[in-house]
């Protein structure tokens, strides 16, 4: 038989930052970290003709419920978790070391790599081409990613400083493989489960070990410093996925929500639940059932949404279409998060009669010359480390995350709310305007709140020395630009 060396199908969910992968040598296919919904890996694997008879957990997730139970259960593969997982399902027990052979031209070799996790291990892939084991890449999970690690911070406080040694110790080992063995990390396109960001798209370990800062940085305690510098907040669902992970999910379910009509959204919003319009900022600017919150599906909607909505919440959306719904109800799946019930359709039947609401939308140009004619509230939305990058003078910083246990500290009067590019103070937009303020989104790119000319202004906005607001707007912007997630 020929010797074929194995193709590596990356699955992408660019609205929670992740990426799965599949490998195959043309007739078997293992596959690494998949997401709750499994049906997108088993469509990869019938277009490729294989059978898959391994799957692999580099980790138990906290940002995504995993779907490796449920696919090893439908395919009956091989379903290999780290031996000091304490999970309640059966599964094949992996330690560092371990070689695991896959079809007859594959193997996967366990290497631990701590830091994102205790018990986090990475795989290589390897391929055999006469007697000898040659490195195709290596599945690193929440380890070394594309310019960056995985946070450590995920299992609490006490345990974040022991973590990020260890993630420094990890990348140093993965670095000793082959410098062409390509870098395939499930966490770095967007989550918040990287301690920051990259535009890399593919790497190799030969690329990471003269740019990446975990191999950069030779001292353990300056890296350390420079990692949890780094570190801000990460969504509130987090919590609930790595137990969840543990006991083993089962596949998505991905059905229609029940149909509510007029009156059960009337009552639903009445009764102080979440309705969730799905629709775009711009069209839900112009027009909404008042009481409801806009988080549209153009951005970062499975993060945000299950960021800002207790656990226990009873969920309606609303959408212009049955496609629209399906498409949220998938990636909410992913986080565990199951509306009950949906309505699509115009805006203004859905409404059953009661008058819209509607608020104004403007740029920051529009609010510079607002406070030069009479005092408004600016609120800003955006996350710690993007206020201390750079801010409006005199506005009040409240992290969307955080506002709605904090209505009550945004101060009387019209509030102009922003955030980084428009997205997430749509969401705040709506949740204050669902408070009964008078609200204007400005939804507009930070960058065009500095004004060069302006000294007064951009000493404000821009504390001494490098603008590290000017990065985290780029790659806002060049993670909107590609599909990816938008923090």
């Amino acid at each position: 038989m020929p010797i074929v060396e194995p193709t590596i199908v990356p699955i992408d969910t660019p609205t929670l930052g992740d990426r799965s992968y599949l490998a195959h040598d043309g007739r078997t296919a293992l596959v690494v970290d998949p997401q709750r919904d499994i049906d997108r890996v088993l469509a990869v694997a019938d277009a490729a003709g294989v059978r898959i008879t391994h799957v692999f957990e580099t980790h138990i997730h906290n940002d995504y419920l995993t779907g490796g139970y449920a696919l090893a259960e439908a395919t009956g593969a091989e379903y290999h978790v780290n031996a000091d997982d304490p999970v309640s399902f059966a599964r094949i027990p992996v330690r560092d070391g371990d070689l695991i052979a896959v079809g007859e031209n594959m193997r996967i070799r366990a290497l631990a790599t701590p830091g994102h996790t205790f018990t986090h291990l990475s795989y290589v892939l390897e391929h055999e081409a006469d007697g000898i084991w040659i490195t195709d890449g290596v599945f690193t999970g929440g380890s070394l990613l594309h310019g960056a690690v995985g946070r450590p911070d995920l299992l609490g406080a006490q345990h974040t400083r022991a973590l990020a040694e260890h993630q420094h110790a990890s990348a140093q080992r993965l670095a000793t493989l082959p410098d062409a063995a390509r870098v395939l990390p499930t966490h770095g396109f967007g989550s918040f489960c990287a301690a920051s960001q990259s535009a890399a798209d593919a790497s190799t370990i030969g690329i990471e070990r003269t740019t990446n800062p975990a191999l950069t940085t030779a001292d353990t305690e300056t890296f350390i410093a420079q990692l949890l510098a780094g570190l801000d907040a990460w969504p509130a669902y987090y919590a609930r996925m790595g137990p969840a992970n543990a006991d083993g999910p089962g596949p998505s379910e991905l059905d229609m929500p029940r149909r509510a009509d007029a009156a059960a959204i009337r009552e639903a919003v009445d009764a102080g639940e979440w309705v969730v319009d799905l629709r775009h900022r711009i069209v839900f600017a112009a027009g909404h059932i008042p009481g409801t919150i806009n988080v549209g599906l153009d951005g970062s909607f499975a993060t945000y949404l299950g960021w800002i909505v207790p656990a226990d919440a009873t969920l309606t959306l609303l959408a212009e279409t049955p496609a629209q719904v399906l498409e949220a109800r998938r990636e909410l799946s992913r986080i565990g998060v199951d509306p009950a019930a949906q309505a699509t359709g115009r805006i203004e039947a859905l409404a059953g009669g009661r008058p819209l609401r509607s608020h104004p939308r403007a740029g920051f140009a529009e609010l510079a010359q607002v406070r030069h004619h009479r005092p408004v509230v600016v609120l800003d939305v955006r996350r710690d480390l993007e206020y201390a990058a750079g801010h409006l003078p005199g506005a009040v910083h409240i992290p969307l995350h955080e506002l709605r246990d904090r209505l009550a500290e945004v101060p009387d009067g019209e509030v102009w709310v922003h955030c980084a590019a428009g997205y997430r103070a749509s969401i705040a937009a709506s949740m204050l305007a669902a408070d009964g303020r008078r609200v204007v989104h400005v939804d507009d790119d930070f960058e065009n709140a500095v004004r060069p000319s302006d000294d007064d202004f951009e000493h404000a906005v821009r504390p001494p020395g490098p603008s590290v607001a000017d990065t985290v707007i780029a790659e806002v912007e060049g993670m909107a630009a590609t599909g990816k997630a938008v923090p």
